[in-house]
């Protein structure tokens, strides 16, 4: 209980360091910045000292934000006409449509375009 903190001089470093750069650096710049001055320290150590400290990197947040590839609407969008009504009195009268496309391994595109109708 009487002995002397060992890392006192590591936690005044610590200290000084994120006094220098107004408490934007975290626990890996102020790692690298120890392995600049000369101190071999593991990253877990200064995580300790910081926590201990009550120190943080408030500064800088990295950005999580999940993936979305959607941009809205593009284009024109038909009218819907035939309101899930399929089945008709005429042969030809109500058509469907629908455009894949295939991206080939030379480059090139190929787009199949299948034409559903209803018989009676």
């Amino acid at each position: 209980m009487k002995k002397k903190n060992p890392d006192h001089v590591l936690e005044e470093t610590v200290q000084s360091i994120i006094d220098e750069n107004n408490g934007n650096y975290g626990y890996r710049r102020i790692k690298l910045e120890l392995k600049n001055r000369g101190s071999k320290v593991n990253h877990k150590k200064v995580q300790r000292i910081m926590n201990k400290l009550g120190l943080k990197g408030d500064k800088f947040k990295r950005k999580s934000r999940k993936y979305s590839s959607y941009r809205g609407t593009i284009g024109t969008v038909a009218k819907n006409r035939i309101n899930r009504r399929f089945h008709t009195n005429r042969c030809h009268q109500k058509l469907a449509t629908d455009i894949t496309e295939f991206k080939c391994s030379d480059g090139v595109k190929l787009y199949f375009n299948p034409i559903m109708y209803v018989q009676r």
